[in-house]
């Protein structure tokens, strides 16, 4: 091997610390992620103080509590997307960086956060995903007004591909157990 060969490979190997700056920016995101569902969710339960008012109609309590199921599901959405940039951050620094050594000998460690490959990775990245997808179902459907038969099918119809979809992505944790 030549000096040119071995400082080139040298360069090469260290170029991968470039997936530092998506593992900061995904940590900064989850953050953020996580900082804005807690702030909805601390004012959330603000807006719910007068909701035993003795003051509120029955209209008025109806409009506020499907306006706090919303928000609910909302908060849940955020979440769950800063659970997403939080396993992105921490798989991507575990496949080209290093391993995470605290989170293998934890006892308490979630196997969800350790990723040994990117299979592993996208699997984990992908159940977040399709929760997200659940909970945006969900919101949506509180929005939904059924004029017709063909409406309840078409929401009885996209409950049922969920439910497939949940169930295809367990049958694929049996097949390839962690």
């Amino acid at each position: 091997m030549t000096a040119l060969e071995r400082i080139f490979e040298s360069f090469l190997w260290e170029s991968r610390l470039v997936v530092l700056l998506a593992v900061v920016a995904s940590l900064a995101a989850a953050f953020a992620m996580f900082f804005m569902a807690s702030v909805d969710a601390v004012y959330m339960v603000g807006h719910l103080l007068h909701y035993a008012s003795p003051e509120l109609t029955t209209e008025a309590r109806v409009a506020l509590r499907a306006e706090t199921v919303t928000h609910v599901v909302e908060i849940v959405d955020g979440y769950l997307l800063a659970t997403v940039l939080l396993i992105f951050a921490l798989g991507l620094y575990e496949l080209f960086i290093s391993k995470i050594e605290r989170a293998q000998a934890a006892e308490n460690s979630s196997q969800v956060l350790l990723i040994n490959n990117l299979d592993d990775l996208k699997s984990r990245l992908a159940k977040v995903v399709l929760m997200i997808l659940v909970v945006r179902y969900f919101e949506h459907a509180l929005s939904m007004s059924f004029n017709t038969a063909l409406d309840l099918l078409q929401f009885a119809a996209g409950i049922a591909l969920l439910g497939l979809a949940l169930y295809l992505s367990h049958l694929g944790d049996k097949s390839h157990p962690d």
